[in-house]
């Protein structure tokens, strides 16, 4: 008997042998496109944009769709398997082609990360990002290639299966409850400007207080100063306050607001020496020049009246600090001139009088603004001696020593006796 004959009266052998040499074409078919077909094509992209780009040829949109060719060649083949019963065929071959689908929707979504990559690279690309609809769209995708796959294992039309998803829209927007509220926030920010990715963003409530890294479907990512990285539902960007520091940066300065506490004891009027020493410096000989006069003629209309001291107006020393200390910040060459520059007191506490000082310096770079703002307040700090002011500041344990000393000593009386 031929081997043919043989085969032929024994359907379960001609049965495997067909399923072992269609297994094997499948093989043979992923194997070429691996090996000869991807090759290629990688080859002949490197002429291109996308196959020069290994950002763009990392997403594997081409490796992902040739996944789809060894089911195709199982559902194709399936039915030219003799002796195979009906049902197993048509299993086989929608397992096949659910097989493909998923492939399909694998390929769909490299492809939407790919424009995700395009989109970004656009120099307004931060103002408007839509990483989140990109993942709503991926969403969307396997959702729809879920259906599809599950229409196609049942042998149905998926028509079926989407006229009775109406029956389960309430459990489905309970299921995707937060993916829709997260949709919506998104949106909302995306529409209003509200956050962009790289604003340097402060939420207290979350702990977070840096730059913003992505903006995502659920999750807005934020890399602290400290280089942590904090994660916070979109949500809470729009129900929660939270300070955006975009206005600050787009600006081009960055205000400076501290306060020195004066000792209120060392506050007094100055005599004609020292205010002839202070018009000396350079930022006060123009100020002082001019509160003479005004205050010579004030002076001098009280007539009689003036010989008593209280009567009349004279220069303070907190007052000729004040009046340097504006001129100082007005011309720092690192003070934005077209903004506020002020100084003014406060009001009096137990711990001193506040002098606080409000200005902007002319950059927003962290580091040079800090090292701008100290620069300024080591200046003020060192100049107050020269008007015989003083610094608040609570004892210390070098001063209970000192004054501890001072009561150990005995007094010039006990000392005479």
């Amino acid at each position: 008997m031929l081997p043919l004959e043989w085969i032929d009266n024994h359907p379960l052998v001609s049965t495997s042998i067909a399923l072992i040499l269609l297994a094997l074409a499948a093989y043979a078919a992923n194997l070429v496109i691996k090996l000869v077909l991807l090759r290629v094509l990688h080859r002949l992209l490197k002429f291109t944009p996308y196959g020069k780009d290994p950002e763009l040829s990392r997403q594997n949109v081409i490796e992902r769709l040739s996944q789809a060719a060894p089911p195709l060649i199982i559902a194709l083949g399936i039915a030219i398997v003799p002796n195979l019963h009906d049902v197993a065929v048509v299993a086989i071959r929608n397992v096949a082609n659910a097989t493909i689908i998923l492939m399909l929707a694998r390929a769909i979504s490299a492809v939407l990360n790919v424009v995700d990559v395009i989109y970004h690279r656009r120099p307004k690309a931060r103002l408007r990002p839509m990483k989140s609809y990109i993942q709503v769209l991926k969403i969307a995708v396997y959702v729809i290639a879920t259906v599809m796959m599950i229409a196609t294992l049942m042998d149905q039309s998926p028509v079926i299966l989407l006229s009775g998803l109406g029956a389960m829209a309430a459990v489905l927007i309970l299921v995707f409850q937060d993916t829709l509220l997260s949709l919506v926030a998104g949106i909302q920010i995306s529409s209003t400007d509200m956050v962009r990715v790289g604003d340097w963003i402060e939420v207290p409530n979350q702990d977070a207080n840096g730059d913003v890294l992505a903006i995502e479907l659920h999750t807005v990512k934020v890399q602290n100063f400290d280089k942590t990285i904090t994660t916070i539902p979109i949500r809470r960007l729009v129900t929660d306050p939270f300070k955006n520091y975009r206005g600050m940066q787009e600006s081009g300065g960055r205000r400076i607001k501290r306060a020195i506490n004066i000792d209120q004891s060392s506050i007094r009027f100055l005599n004609q020496d020292e205010l002839d020493r202070l018009a000396s410096i350079g930022l006060l000989e123009n100020y002082l020049k001019k509160k003479r006069e005004e205050i010579a003629q004030w002076n001098a209309s009280l007539g009689e009246r003036a010989t008593v001291p209280a009567n009349t107006r004279r220069s303070t020393n907190i007052g000729v600090f004040r009046a340097y200390a504006e001129a100082y910040l007005r011309n720092h060459p690192h003070i934005h001139p077209s903004m506020v520059i002020m100084v003014r007191q406060m009001e009096p506490t137990s711990t001193g009088l506040p002098m606080e000082f409000y200005a902007f310096t002319n950059t927003v770079v962290w580091v040079n603004y800090e090292a701008i703002q100290s620069d300024i307040f080591d200046h003020l700090y060192a100049i107050l001696a020269e008007f015989d002011l003083r610094v608040f500041q609570e004892p210390a344990g070098h001063d209970m020593q000192q004054m501890g000393k001072l009561l150990a000593q005995p007094s010039r009386a006990t000392q005479a006796e």
